[in-house]
């Protein structure tokens, strides 16, 4: 049986499109319109309200939370604050990873983790008798992302207290509609933007709070399909896509460190034992890069004259493995794109890749297929953050 948002019932009389899929069991929104074009703009331009409660979520309480969450991620949090947010991810014995999300400090014993993929059993695993718990408040908890560059303004006018001195990756209570929330300074597009998190039970009226704040300043609600082209541009990990699961994968080569993620920055293996430590000591050298591709867009165009066409790219960001090579024979396969999309911001064809080590750098090859013939087109090995305004980190008085 599939699950309904707490947020559903706003959701469904604003879904023109009826285009829903399944996330975590919920149903959720592809596009609220028949193209998600305009919720990208909002977006990009103004502000975007997404629901993102099919969000795993877990509660890690109790005097050794600390030391449990040093223990199975790869950050350490022994000196992190209350009001601090880390991302971080996790990884078996062997140093592959297992899922990446963030880590909300709301107190000196209680911290709140939120994963695309369940957790919680691997979790549960790791206790080994601490004085702590772990529980899992995903269907307790609804949440929502206010991204975009007006999402500052829309929360100043919806919350019971200003926003503008929350810091980038830190979170505060706040209240409202008479709710309280948490709200961090975080999201999924590359933006400015703010994740809110609430009990489910009171859902409804924040909903409708950000709603009513967001007519001044042309938010709009926005789905999956807008949200998966923000998070390509701003070169964000999606999980099963960019990456697996280190513990579902059955072969050695779906499997990645986090130096092979680009998340080597927030490995310390200097410190207290955690999880995998052992085996990255070993992998500090990846194999693999995870990187960004600029595709030549007069090579492209040039394809689609050769049959007399103009040039046609999906407006919808694509999840699909496309082979890389180091030059245009095709003799020898350097790696391959996960996802892509085209960048209306950016005015660019740019996809998301995993190279050999040696040779992510330059200029390769990606293959496409154009009126139903393979070809391969010059790609620029760059930076996976497409798209990173001054704005997401800006300090506000």
């Amino acid at each position: 049986m599939m699950l309904k948002s707490p947020f559903f019932p706003r959701q469904l009389p604003l879904c023109e499109s009826m285009r829903w899929t399944i996330w975590s069991g919920y149903y959720a929104a592809q596009s609220y319109l028949l193209k998600h074009d305009l919720e990208y703009f909002a977006l990009r331009t103004a502000a975007g309200l997404i629901d993102v409660s099919p969000l795993c979520k877990y509660l890690i309480v109790g005097p050794a939370s600390r030391e449990f969450l040093s223990r199975v991620m790869v950050r350490d949090f022994a000196r992190f604050a209350p009001g601090q947010v880390a991302y971080t991810c996790w990884c078996d014995q062997e140093g592959f990873v297992i899922g990446d999300g963030t880590v909300i400090c709301q107190a000196d014993d209680r911290f709140l983790v939120t994963s695309t993929d369940p957790s919680y059993a691997w979790l549960i695993r790791q206790l080994r008798g601490l004085n702590m718990e772990v529980r899992d408040i995903s269907h307790t908890r609804a949440a929502l992302a206010l991204q975009g560059p007006a999402s500052r303004d829309v929360l100043d006018v919806a919350c019971s207290s200003p926003m503008a001195a929350l810091p980038y990756f830190h979170a505060a209570r706040a209240e409202i509609a008479g709710v309280s929330v948490w709200i961090s300074r975080t999201g999924y597009t590359g933006d400015l933007g703010y994740e809110i998190w609430m009990p489910a039970a009171s859902a409804l009226g924040v909903w409708d709070a950000i709603a009513e704040a967001g007519t001044r300043f042309a938010m709009r609600p926005a789905g999956l399909k807008a949200l998966d082209v923000c998070r390509v541009e701003a070169g964000l990990l999606l999980q099963h896509v960019d990456y697996h699961n280190a513990l579902h994968a059955v072969i050695r080569s779906r499997k990645s460190t986090p130096y092979e993620l680009g998340l080597g920055w927030m490995v310390n293996l200097e410190r207290t034992p955690f999880v995998g430590q052992s085996a990255l000591h070993r992998l500090q050298v990846p194999k693999w890069k995870f990187v960004g591709l600029d595709i030549d867009w007069p090579e492209t165009q040039a394809l689609y004259e050769q049959h007399n066409l103009p040039p046609a790219l999906p407006s919808e960001a694509w999840r699909t493995s496309v082979p890389v090579y180091l030059d245009a024979g095709r003799q020898h396969q350097i790696g391959y794109a996960t996802s892509g999309t085209w960048s209306p911001v950016l005015k660019k064809n740019i996809a998301l890749a995993t190279l050999a080590s040696d040779w992510a750098h330059g200029t390769v090859q990606m293959e496409t297929t154009v009126e139903h013939r393979r070809y391969t087109v010059t790609a620029h090995v760059v930076s996976p953050r497409f798209f990173n305004p001054a704005r997401k980190t800006r300090r506000f008085k």
